[in-house]
């Protein structure tokens, strides 16, 4: 099943325990807003992955991360004391206020500046072209799971602009340079791509006739 999330985070929760298997991991992750009314089954987005509570106490929530999501995504950099932004699927009815997120990622970013203007900071990324092809300016990204506008674009880099309330309620200006974030593009552009690559394939006719018979033995 497909949940929808908006890239509105709720808060910030935090790591409490990282129990690594071969090539997954199971989250503990300390919280409390995400946590009214939850159930077993729930998706909750953390740092902008869609994870399925498998347990939870008054105070905390545990989820599997499997191989995929471990290759994929900054989730394997993630240690005890580690903070995440976490936001629970959107229901039917609720205002939807950022874009649509699906909380399966396209690969991550790196940091590579931050600098200060006014009351804004701009954060530059660095991502593989693989990536960077779907995002366009004034689109939407989510970053970490934080829904944000592209104030541009170039060959290696994308920039978004944090206002004050972003920084406070989410983890993102909280990084340093050099970490890596994870990154879901606009999913319009690649169903786009994906149709004018696509090319249906003519079935194959049967063709029987007299000399296809008579080498068969028919005939």
């Amino acid at each position: 099943m497909n949940f929808i999330f908006t890239g509105l985070i709720e808060e910030i929760g935090l790591v409490v325990s990282v129990n690594k298997g071969a090539k997954s991991a199971a989250l503990t992750i300390k919280a409390s807003k995400v946590l009214e009314g939850v159930k077993i089954g729930d998706s909750i987005s953390t740092n902008g992955v869609c994870l399925t509570v498998t347990s939870f106490t008054s105070s905390s929530f545990t989820v599997d991360v499997m191989p995929e999501t471990i290759r994929r995504s900054n989730l394997v950099d993630l240690k005890n004391g580690s903070r995440v932004n976490l936001e629970r699927a959107m229901k039917l009815g609720d205002r939807f206020g950022g874009h649509i997120v699906s909380g399966h990622i396209d690969g991550v970013g790196t940091i590579s500046e931050f600098q200060e203007e006014d009351n804004a900071t701009w954060v530059t990324i660095e991502s593989s072209r693989s990536v960077l092809k779907y995002i366009i300016e004034k689109g939407s990204i989510a970053i970490d799971g934080t829904s944000l506008t592209v104030a541009g674009v170039s060959d290696t880099s994308f920039k978004v602009s944090i206002i004050p309330l972003t920084k406070e309620e989410t983890t993102l200006l909280s990084k340093k340079v050099g970490e890596k974030v994870n990154l879901e593009c606009d999913m319009v552009g690649k169903y786009i791509e994906k149709l004018m690559h696509f090319k249906e394939e003519e079935p194959k006719k049967s063709v029987i006739d007299m000399d296809f018979l008579k080498s068969n033995g028919f005939a």
